[in-house]
């Protein structure tokens, strides 16, 4: 049977479905009527394959106690060595309920309280998140913002955070979010032989690495195989497919101290087998989900495309910084002369959006929006209509 879900310019009412993103606004002091487009989850539906894999095993309506055999790691391996030509063991992997949940079990099994943690800022909130929550201490490397309206890494102030403060983990986001960067082997390798040098633990979050739509992904435990001893990849299904609410997360530890480590204290978080659906929708994703992906792929990197001469058109003081991965988009704002505060109140209350404002990704992200475009195209041009209306042409 064909693939049927590709018309991605349907608008799918998700109002009503307890979405996060469609029915919490008030409850997280929004007016109801706000259109989000904050939340990394898209409006699109997802593969038919999986919509049919998950009805058919509903269907069984048993749902006990779920494991995986063979079939779910050849599905996952699969994926990893088609698009990102990384070979798997299946000794590495260890499945969590998600990202976030595998950088908290990283920060709590690798660092005690009190100790610094690294991370480039501006960076999605939950790195921030899990390291304050578990009283730990961050610790940023800005990403540096060029002239070429693309962040950068500086390597001097990389190493003489990790110096300074004793640095033994360092949660790095690649693709990152919100900047779009997609880093380059050249970068990760710099970063890679200074954490070497230092003994720096380095945990990614790829959760992204189907998305370098202008670039290529490289794989951080594969750019040079001394990393893979000092490493943590964490991986999903859930960005590539929109499957967040499945809670499936495939982690990945080379090295065996590291793996017993972690592993321990997942154990001890009372995490064992995982939902059942998210197991079935995550398998027959990476093995039946490629025509999906390619048009889903192509209609963002339209979306994106689109964004950028809209706003280049249309939105004065307004700014798309450039990258290559993500279907995230960092808006400066700061060319238009307001606060903070006033862009955040423009924003929510005359225009009714709801974006991620910049702040919450740490001091540098001051003036700028996170805006997710992975939506049908009639959806984000009227997010930027009423940016247009309300914020720039505000009488």
């Amino acid at each position: 049977m064909p693939e049927r879900n590709l018309n991605f310019d349907e608008v799918i009412e998700r109002r009503n479905t307890d979405s996060l993103k469609y029915d919490f606004a008030e409850r997280r002091g929004r007016p109801k009527d706000v259109l989000p487009l904050w939340v990394a989850d898209m409006d699109f539906k997802t593969s038919s394959y999986v919509e049919d894999a998950v009805v058919e095993r509903t269907r069984h309506a048993i749902f006990g106690y779920t494991e995986t055999g063979d079939e779910y790691f050849q599905a996952v391996a699969g994926w990893m060595k088609h698009h990102h030509d990384w070979e798997v063991d299946r000794k590495w992997l260890i499945k969590t309920p998600g990202v976030v949940f595998a950088l908290a079990m990283s920060v709590k099994a690798f660092t005690k309280e009190g100790d610094p943690v690294l991370i480039q800022q501006p960076v999605y909130y939950p790195f921030s998140e899990v390291i304050e929550d578990n009283k730990r201490r961050i610790v940023s490397n800005d990403l540096v913002l060029g002239d070429d309206n693309r962040y950068h890494i500086d390597f001097e102030d990389f190493e003489k955070k990790i110096v300074d403060n004793g640095i033994k983990l360092f949660l790095l986001c690649n693709p990152h979010n919100p900047s779009s960067r997609v880093f380059t082997r050249e970068e990760l390798t710099k970063l890679g032989d200074i954490c070497l040098k230092h003994d720096v633990l380095v945990v990614s979050d790829e959760i992204h690495n189907d998305f370098a739509l202008f670039g290529e992904h490289t794989v951080f435990a594969k750019v040079k195989k001394e990393y893979e001893n000092h490493c943590i990849v964490c991986t999903s299904a859930s960005k590539t497919f929109n499957l967040a609410g499945m809670l499936i997360s495939n982690i990945f530890i080379p090295d065996p101290t590291i793996r017993r480590a972690f592993r321990r204290q997942v154990d001890a978080a009372g995490i064992s087998q995982l939902a059942t659906l998210g197991l079935t929708a995550t398998k027959i994703a990476y093995e039946k989900g490629e025509k999906w992906y390619e048009n889903m792929i192509s209609y963002v990197k339209e979306n994106i495309a689109f964004v950028k001469r809209y706003t280049k058109e249309n939105l004065p003081g307004i700014k798309v910084i450039d990258g290559e991965g993500t279907y995230l988009m960092w808006l400066d704002f700061r060319g238009t002369g307001l606060s903070c505060e006033e862009i955040d109140r423009r924003l929510i209350y005359d225009a009714r959006l709801w974006l991620d404002s910049g702040v919450i990704f740490g001091k540098t992200g001051d003036g700028f929006q996170r805006i997710n475009v992975a939506a049908p195209r009639s959806i984000v041009e009227e997010c930027l209509n009423r940016i247009r209306d309300h914020v720039v042409n505000k009488a």
